[in-house]
């Protein structure tokens, strides 16, 4: 894009004042009016053909090209303690042109001091050094390797305090903003856990088919017995997590796979029949292969990893719940681990927490989530509803063409806006949960390869999705709060700016937004950001604008005036606020959670927010499970 400037002159005809007289007519046909930009069409401003949906390979019932079929490194009995390259294989997995890749500003956020991006604070019962390069990490000689080839050229900070107390063998919870532009929460579990079991595979594993001799599934079959368990609310977090382990596994004799709800069963439990070590997947679809004792157990587990826990805590699932925490066979070993990583502690996350999570885990929490936006230039811009649809279109046209993605509120209109901006000549795809799954990895191809650089989809896709060159986000429509307000706005904003690039976020905003207002302001003002005039109402008499904080352990933090928490050479001052994810609702996600043909609970009716309900509860009596004590310590800084 040329300018961020430039969005300003492209919404100045679309975009009205709350106080001036906006009538119908000003939903025109196109091209509008008297701005000399909005004259050119799609191809004269630089964007490519729409292709439409191909509806004659999708009805092809032998396809198989499903995300979690990708191909991993398969052991040979052969081999020593390290496999042979594969050099097909290692193109495919590390020479991606699509794979995310360090930005300009990626060594800025190595600044320690004031200069620091984000703070880190660590409560922990012990002291914990952290480590500052991989090299200090003990790392296995594979994992150092397949660093290099993903070009990890440093860690990260969550990854800075977890790898060491995962080494110490500590539980741990990980609170860290999906926003967060290189928070590298899933290297932060896969690399020090990948690394520790790549000693110990062979000891370790189940007993597999030798698969480099061919594979006949009615004779060759296992019982998937995983050591690593991971669990995440989404399916395109799933295949995300995925991809990262079968980087990180390459050469290894650690075999991983992922299941989840929409992609054909036989299909998956073929894979896991292969031998599984690493299993990731949605609740849904790992409970119903948990039903089957002959495809899956989880007896060996040894590590088991809650994603997003503030997202999957959100439905009234406790007692499966409870079912995948505790190994489903119940495995009583004293050397599992649970680690759980979240945008926010809420209520039912420190529940989760005092039930299973040993008495000496560790917390890490990196700043506020606010605050790691720096990146990204924010935009707030007043549109009335009738004219979002001309604003987004001119707004498009306006900047040099760029992978961009649109929210909304409603997979209607999902639909709704997809057809129109294809209908006006732009190369657009969509995505949202009532689409099949087959159609939902199409569209993520098809706009990750930039075959269609436009995505419209709902909140399903504001965690988990990471896609290089992601440039700028559009809010078409702001999250409601029972869509998450605020906490799902930064959600979806982080999809742009990873990993040190920068970004640009777009949002329309009218009066039905006015309950967003109050927060947004604060969060501007936080991230640097220009508070535009219709929001000048909402500015905080408080220079230093604070959030409600909902990450405590079930009690008043302890001298929280004046008191710093651990910044190391990460940043400057600890800012004890995050976001509260209570209300963090959709119900575009719903199936997310079980899958289709998973035989979980029955999916949250329409509007409603468990976790609004349970708000207005008294909480449970916390009671410890597997003779683990709830967590009752006070805060230990260093």
């Amino acid at each position: 894009m040329e300018s961020y400037d430039d969005v300003q002159d492209a919404l100045r005809d679309v975009t009205n004042n709350p106080d001036e007289f906006v009538t119908e007519n000003d939903n025109a046909q196109f091209p509008p009016d008297d701005n000399e930009k909005s004259y050119l069409g799609p191809r004269e401003a630089g964007w490519t053909d729409p292709v439409p949906y191909s509806y004659e390979s999708y009805n092809d019932r032998n396809f198989a090209n499903w995300d979690g079929m990708a191909p991993r490194y398969e052991w040979n009995d052969e081999y020593g303690d390290i496999g042979p390259r594969n050099e097909e294989l290692e193109k495919q997995l590390f020479n991606d042109e699509f794979m995310p890749r360090a930005g300009l500003r990626f060594d800025e956020l190595k600044k320690s001091g004031e200069e620091a991006p984000y703070s880190v604070k660590v409560e922990s019962e012990f002291k914990l050094k952290p480590i500052s390069t991989f090299d200090e990490a003990g790392i296995h000689p594979v994992m150092k390797k397949n660093l290099e080839l993903c070009m990890y050229s440093w860690p990260t900070a969550i990854q800075c305090y977890t790898i060491p107390a995962i080494h110490e063998q500590r539980d741990v919870i990980g609170i860290a903003q999906t926003g967060n532009p290189c928070s590298g929460k899933t290297g932060a579990f896969l690399i020090p856990i990948l690394s520790k079991l790549m000693g110990k595979a062979k000891k370790l594993a189940a007993p597999r088919p030798n698969i480099a001799e061919g594979w006949d599934p009615k004779v060759n079959a296992v019982r998937a017995e995983p050591l690593v368990l991971i669990v995440c609310p989404t399916r395109e977090l799933a295949n995300q997590i995925f991809d990262d382990a079968r980087r990180l596994c390459y050469r290894s004799m650690l075999r991983p796979c992922v299941v989840y709800g929409g992609a054909p069963a036989r299909l998956q439990r073929e894979e896991l029949q292969k031998g599984c070590d690493i299993l990731i997947g949605t609740p849904g679809r790992i409970l119903d292969f948990m039903r089957q004792p002959h495809v899956l157990s989880l007896r060996r587990v040894r590590y088991t990893v809650i994603d997003e826990a503030d997202e999957l805590l959100q439905a009234d699932w406790e007692e499966d719940f409870k079912h995948l925490m505790a190994g489903g066979d119940m495995n009583e070993d004293s050397d599992h681990r649970y680690l759980m990583f979240s945008a926010s502690f809420n209520k039912e996350c420190r529940k989760l927490a005092g039930d299973y999570l040993s008495r000496d885990h560790v917390r890490i929490r990196i700043s506020r989530p606010g605050s790691a936006v720096r990146h990204i230039q924010q935009v707030i811009v007043w549109v009335e509803n009738h004219n979002k649809k001309k604003a987004l279109y001119d707004l498009l046209l306006s900047l040099r063409p760029t992978r961009t993605l649109i929210f909304v509120n409603s997979k209607q209109e999902v639909d709704y806006v997809d057809d129109f901006l294809f209908n006006q000549g732009l190369p657009t795809t969509s995505m949202h949960g009532d689409r099949t799954q087959r159609e939902r990895e199409d569209a993520i191809r098809s706009f990750r390869t930039a075959k269609c650089p436009i995505m419209i989809t709902t909140g399903v896709s504001a965690r988990g999705l990471d896609i290089v060159n992601v440039m700028h986000v559009v809010n078409y429509d702001l999250p409601r709060a029972s869509q998450g307000g605020i906490t799902e706005y930064m959600h979806r904003i982080g999809r742009t700016a990873r990993i040190g690039n920068e970004g640009l976020a777009t949002s329309f905003y009218n009066s039905r937004d006015e309950d967003l207002g109050p927060d947004l302001v604060k969060l501007l003002i936080e991230s640097h950001q220009t508070v535009p005039d219709f929001l000048e109402q909402h500015q905080p008499s408080d220079t230093n604008p604070s959030f409600e904080d909902d990450t405590t352990d079930g009690e008043a933090e302890k001298d929280k005036e004046g008191e710093d928490g651990e910044t190391g050479a990460w940043a400057a001052n600890s800012d004890d606020d995050d976001t509260d994810a209570d209300a963090d609702n959709k119900e575009e996600e719903a199936d997310e959670t079980w899958g289709e043909d998973a035989e979980g609970p029955a999916d949250l009716a329409e509007g409603e927010s468990a976790a609004e309900e349970q708000t207005e509860q008294e909480p449970a009596e916390e009671k410890p499970a597997r003779g683990r004590q709830p967590v009752d310590r006070d805060l230990v800084e260093w």
